[in-house]
C-alpha cells in the first residue's frame, strides 16, 4: 500500500493512527510512504512504515521538486502498489496526487474529494469540510480509512525512537547538568508559520518563574533555524536555563521530549511529537485553525479568544497577534505547574527500536 501524505512533520504525525489502520487490516500489508522532504523524518518514525519516497510535489507549499511527474510515476509503478490512500487537509484537493497513482498504474485509490473525480479515485469519499463539520486532524484521517473497513485498535499518536537517540539525549540532559530527580521542562520556542509563534518576552517571563519561583530545570531545544531565537530569549531571562537549540536531529528531539515531564510549545511539530510519546504539553495555541489540538495526551491549550480566530492565516492578517499575546506568562507558567502536579511523570506511548 502506498499512503500519501505530502505536508510537513505535524501532519504526518497525525496521519499515524489512520496509516496504523491501514497496516492492521491486513497482517501481510507493507506500507510505503509518500511525503514531502519536511515529513520524511516524521514518517520514518511512525512504527508502521515499512519505507519511505520523499517528493516535494508542485501543488504543494515547499519549493518543487525538479523530477517530472512522469519520472515519479514511473518510480511508484517500479514498485507495483496495490492501492493508494492519499490523506489531505479539506483545503487541499486529492486530485493531483489521484491522478499520479493513476499514472503509474495503482488500481485502488482512495481520497477525499469536494468534485466528482470520475475516474480518478475509485473510493470516494464526499468532502464534509468545513461546511457540514471540522474534525481534528486524526479524527479526519481516520474516518477516511473507516470508509474502506480501516480502524486501528488504537487511535492514539504513536512513534518509534531508535535506542541511540534515546541514549544521545540523556548523554545531552546529564551534559547540561539537569537532575531528572527535580521538576523540569523543556521549551521549544520555534513554529514554521510567524501567526503560531509566542512572543520571545513571554516565553522569557514564563521561563523565568518557573526557574525563580517553583526551582525547576528549564531546557531550551529547537532546530538550527531557532538557535537566534533561543538565545534572544534567554538573554532576556534572569534565571539560568540551558539550550540544546540546534543539536538534536528529529529521532533525538522525539527522544528528548519523550523523556521530559512537560514540553512548553507552540502550535507546532514539536506538540505533536508530544502527543506521540505521551508527554504531557502546555500548548500556545494560535487561534489559526481548530483541527490540531494535541491529541489523547495530557494538555493545557492556552489562547485569548478573538473576533477573528480561525483565519488559517501563517502571518496575522489584523497585525495584533492577540489570540496568543494576550496570553500571560504567568498563565503559561501556572499552566505547566498544574499539570505537572496533575501528571507527575509521562507514559510515554513510544516503542524503542532495539
Amino acid at each position: 500500500m502506498l499512503c500519501i501524505r505530502l505536508d510537513t512533520i505535524g501532519d504526518v504525525l497525525m496521519t499515524g493512527p489512520a496509516i496504523r489502520a491501514v497496516s492492521e487490516a491486513r497482517p501481510d500489508r507493507r506500507i510505503t510512504m509518500l511525503t514531502s522532504s519536511a515529513g520524511a523524518a516524521a514518517a520514518r518514525l511512525l512504527p508502521d512504515i515499512d519505507a519511505v519516497i520523499e517528493y516535494d510535489a508542485p501543488w504543494m507549499k515547499p519549493a518543487p521538486d525538479e523530477r517530472p511527474e512522469q519520472d515519479v510515476a514511473d518510480e511508484l509503478r517500479a514498485r507495483a502498489f496495490d492501492g493508494a490512500v492519499i490523506f489531505t487537509v479539506y483545503s487541499q484537493s486529492a486530485l493531483p496526487a489521484a491522478f499520479l497513482c493513476r499514472l503509474a498504474g495503482i488500481p485502488q485509490r482512495l481520497a477525499h474529494c469536494r468534485e466528482n473525480p470520475y475516474g480518478l479515485l475509485t473510493d470516494w469519499v464526499r468532502e464534509m469540510e468545513p461546511d457540514q463539520t471540522i474534525r481534528h486532524e486524526v479524527e479526519r484521517q481516520l474516518a477516511l480509512v473507516a470508509a474502506v473497513g480501516c480502524a486501528p485498535r488504537d487511535d492514539r499518536m504513536k512513534v518509534r525512537i531508535p535506542a541511540d537517540a534515546v541514549d544521545s539525549a540523556e548523554r545531552l540532559l546529564t551534559r547540561c547538568g539537569v537532575d531528572r530527580n527535580r521538576p523540569w521542562c523543556v521549551i521549544h520556542p520555534g513554529a514554521s508559520a510567524p501567526s503560531r509563534r509566542y512572543a520571545a518576552a513571554g516565553f522569557a517571563a514564563a521561563a523565568d518563574e518557573l526557574v525563580m519561583r517553583d526551582g525547576w530545570q528549564v531546557v531550551f531545544a529547537g532546530g538550527v533555524a531557532d538557535v537566534e531565537l533561543t538565545r534572544s530569549i534567554r538573554r532576556m531571562m534572569l534565571a539560568p536555563t540551558v539550550s540544546i537549540a540546534g543539536e538534536l536531529e528529529l529521532t533525538e528531539l522525539a527522544a528528548l521530549i519523550s523523556l521530559a515531564p512537560i514540553l512548553i510549545a507552540n502550535n507546532s511539530g514539536p506538540a505533536h511529537l508530544a502527543s506521540a510519546t505521551g508527554t504531557p504539553v502546555v500548548d500556545l495555541y494560535a487561534l489559526t485553525n481548530p483541527q490540531h489540538t494535541p491529541w489523547r495526551v495530557p494538555a493545557k491549550v492556552l489562547s485569548h479568544d478573538v473576533p477573528c480566530a480561525w483565519c488559517y492565516a501563517s502571518v496575522c492578517r489584523e497585525g495584533h497577534h492577540d489570540c496568543l499575546r494576550l496570553v500571560s506568562p504567568a498563565r503559561v507558567a501556572a499552566a505547566a505547574r498544574s499539570l505537572y502536579a496533575e501528571t507527575v511523570a509521562p507514559s510515554p506511548a513510544i516503542e524503542v527500536a532495539i
